[in-house]
């Protein structure tokens, strides 16, 4: 059984809910991101989600921006992500580590050579953004053999066509873009979730985590009431931005973030 898959089930046998929270590799510097994951999962994370710094992340608004380029200036390659995942499978050998990014650095590496490093490295997942359904039969293939679980973005417009064929090529769980826009906008309409999910369910089996405007105990509790997971990103890496200059303080800080949010989806 894939650690996904087992981490999902055992949360759910416990009426829990997944905490997954995003952090971009590299940022703010090279040596912090293995400290980052590991307080993470001290804290109360379920799964890692870890992104590849990308010279146009066009998914992401102006903080995750700014982290990739602070994680880019810093020389990050997509070698130094894998490096960082088998230091932290170094210590820990359950927590899941799904990669999320974008196509291009996957590409120049080649389909079957970046499977292979990242399975032994101990990557679980992957989310690639800018890899349509329509496309991925050959790359969900390659990663399939590898145990490398694709994992595929829905959003508010998909329609119900579409999810069915996103559902069918998905793996570990699918990502519920919770808003129109980019990573960090806009403020969440509960109700219009909840109501996308109910639709999501009648065609998948697959847990949901849902990602995009969660940002702290309270968003995360009113939409871990009907979602398997919840993501947050922009408010994680702000928070990691805003005390770059001090580690320990930043460490500290994420902790607490963590534990707040924990504590918000167990209530």
């Amino acid at each position: 059984m894939s650690r996904i898959k087992a981490c999902l089930q055992n949360l759910k046998q416990q009426n829990k809910k997944a905490l997954i929270p995003f952090i971009t590799a590299g940022d703010p510097n090279l040596k912090a991101t293995v400290p980052l994951m590991l307080q993470l999962v001290e804290s109360g994370a379920d799964i890692i989600e870890l992104g590849v710094p990308f010279s146009d992340p066009m998914a992401d608004g102006p903080v995750i921006q700014l982290a990739d380029e602070r994680a880019l200036e810093q020389g990050t390659t997509i070698t130094h992500v894998l490096e960082m995942v088998a230091e932290f499978r170094a210590s820990n050998q359950t927590t899941p580590v799904v990669l999320m990014g974008y196509l291009n650095p996957i590409e120049v590496t080649g389909y079957e050579t970046f499977a292979e490093a990242a399975a032994a490295a101990g990557v679980d997942g992957l989310i690639t953004v800018d890899l349509p359904v329509e496309a991925a039969a050959g790359p969900v293939e390659i990663f399939d053999k590898a145990g490398i679980e694709s994992i595929f973005l829905i959003a508010p417009t998909t329609s119900d066509k579409r999810i069915a064929k996103i559902a069918a090529m998905g793996r570990g769980y699918l990502y519920y873009v919770s808003l129109k826009g980019v990573t960090g906008a806009g403020n969440l309409d509960v109700d219009a979730v909840n109501q996308k999910l109910e639709t999501i369910r009648k065609i998948t089996d697959l847990p949901i985590a849902v990602g995009f405007g969660i940002k702290d105990a309270e968003t995360a509790r009113s939409i871990g009431r009907n979602a398997d997971g919840v993501v947050v990103g922009s408010a994680l890496v702000n928070l990691i931005a805003n005390n770059q200059n001090d580690a320990q303080t930043m460490l500290t800080q994420v902790g607490g973030f963590i534990q707040s949010l924990r504590s918000g989806l167990d209530q």
